[in-house]
């Protein structure tokens, strides 16, 4: 495999061209259209898709289109189309517009030019109205029909196609892709694995069947040393392997929380790596982050949840059932247990890994129950 000129990219990537080389080879070989990727918040999955992914399914010979539905969720749609309208060239979006009897006057060759969000920017502004968006999914498709190259699409935190009130457009998604499985491939990509498995095993979902799902393969080792040695490479005061290793544990094996660590001890050498880990620790798990999503949980939620981030592996046992009875300051039941988490799945704080296992979606969440239960 030859190497992807990599000049100009972030120094601090973790290049994974062999995982992406994976991703597509199904696609290279016709076996499938569709692809279902799942990994928790922060562990380096967009990053990937970003980085890693797109380049090399253009090397491949692919358009590629991307698209973060968490950045657009009360309008997938439009994010979606949008996306699409960047793989276009600046003709093409001219073309797109004519069929939807937009005034093709207002958009010039290198079109976007200084609009927020470039091309994409100026389609979204372009339209306005409900019906437009709703034909703008099959136009775009048309106008890509006549690109030479195949595409790949790449929708990220696609689980909030799964939302109720998206189904009309996930369902008019779905018939739009059924028809070009030869051209378009597309990998879904997101963060709640609960959410994702019902979109692709319930049969009355718009995507059942539509893809295989699997859990994203997460960074470790190579990760922190590939890190550690690329900061020796700038620092007076190096980190051994071992130090980058025991803080990548103590943040649960989070790239993110991982390089923010990196990052306060360049800025803060004299001060050792545990000074650095403690800021993190301190900084990740605060007040800041997660105050506002606990108090949007009800009582009966947070009891649940609380006793869910202290390992209680049988939340219906009566273990559970005590202290949420003392939690809630009366009685708790099965079915207190049972409402509680269907209402903390539906909302993504919690994820369903088998029957009766349960754990907190973020774990950074998880951790700042333990470290500080609100009052």
């Amino acid at each position: 495999m030859t190497p992807r000129d990599t000049s100009g990219t972030d120094p601090w990537h973790y290049a994974r061209p062999e995982l992406a080389e994976s991703c597509l080879e199904a696609f290279d070989l016709k076996l499938s259209s569709a692809r279902g990727l799942f990994a928790r918040r922060r562990m380096g999955k967009t990053e990937f898709l970003q980085q890693d992914l797109l380049p090399a399914a253009r090397e491949h010979g692919y358009v590629v289109a991307y698209t973060n539905l968490w950045d657009n969720r009360a309008a997938p749609d439009a994010a979606l189309v949008s996306s699409l309208v960047e793989a276009l060239a600046p003709q093409g979006v001219k073309a797109l517009l004519a069929s939807l009897g937009k005034p093709v006057r207002k958009v010039r060759v290198g079109a976007g030019a200084g609009i927020p969000g470039g091309v994409s920017g100026l389609f979204e502004a372009e339209l306005g109205t409900a019906g437009e968006k709703a034909r703008a999914l099959p136009e775009v498709l048309r106008q890509l029909d006549r690109q030479k190259k195949p595409l790949l699409l790449v929708i990220d935190e696609a689980q909030v196609l799964a939302r109720a009130e998206h189904s009309d457009f996930a369902h008019a998604l779905r018939a739009a892709l059924d028809i070009r499985k030869d051209r378009i491939k597309v990998i879904f990509a997101g963060s709640s694995e609960t959410t994702l498995r019902e979109m692709f095993a319930r049969a009355s979902e718009p995507f059942y069947n539509w893809a295989a799902l699997e859990p994203f393969p997460l960074l470790g080792d190579d990760f922190v040393s590939f890190t550690v040695r690329h900061m020796n490479s700038l620092v007076r005061n190096r980190l051994t392997l071992e130090q980058g290793k025991r803080a990548f544990e103590a943040l649960h094996r989070t790239p993110e929380f991982f390089k923010r660590f990196i990052e306060r001890y360049i800025l803060y050498q004299t001060q050792g790596p545990d000074a650095a880990l403690e800021h993190t620790r301190a900084s990740v798990f605060s007040d800041e982050h997660f105050l506002k999503q606990w108090q949007a949980l009800n009582p009966a939620d947070r009891a649940v949840i609380l006793v869910l981030a202290r390992g209680e592996a049988d939340l219906h046992g009566a273990a559970s059932l005590r202290q949420l009875s003392l939690a809630l300051g009366k009685p708790a039941t099965k079915n207190t247990v049972s409402h509680a988490l269907r209402r903390l799945v539906a909302d993504n704080s919690v994820t369903r890994l088998t029957f009766g296992e349960y754990r907190i979606e973020d774990e950074a969440f998880a951790e700042w129950l333990r470290r500080k239960t609100p009052r």
